[in-house]
């Protein structure tokens, strides 16, 4: 398999055009990569966290740097996309550089 690591958004709406549903999919999805820190709170992953369009759509931004720490969740994240037949786009890293 020789596939190309690399930093994207999956975008809230179908290939089709249509918004995906729930409306708080990349909250939740980003929510099960998120774990807890020192103060006892929840924290997102510095690798996965949701963010928005400019035309107001939900996304989920994916760092490539996942892979490196951990490959399943990137391919999860992937096969998420594809399986719910979202739109992709590949990001900058310096995009999703925090």
């Amino acid at each position: 398999m020789n596939q190309k690591i690399e930093s994207f958004a999956i975008i809230g709406v179908t290939r089709e055009g249509k918004k995906f549903r729930p409306s708080d999919w990349a909250d939740r999805l980003c929510g099960i990569m998120s774990a807890f820190g020192a103060d006892h709170r929840m924290m997102y992953s510095p690798y996965v966290r949701p963010g928005c369009t400019l035309k107001g759509d939900k996304t989920v931004l994916v760092d490539r740097r996942l892979y490196d720490v951990e490959p399943l969740a990137y391919k999860f994240l992937i096969n998420f996309a594809n399986d719910n037949n979202l739109q992709m786009e590949p990001m900058d890293p310096e995009q999703t550089a925090l």
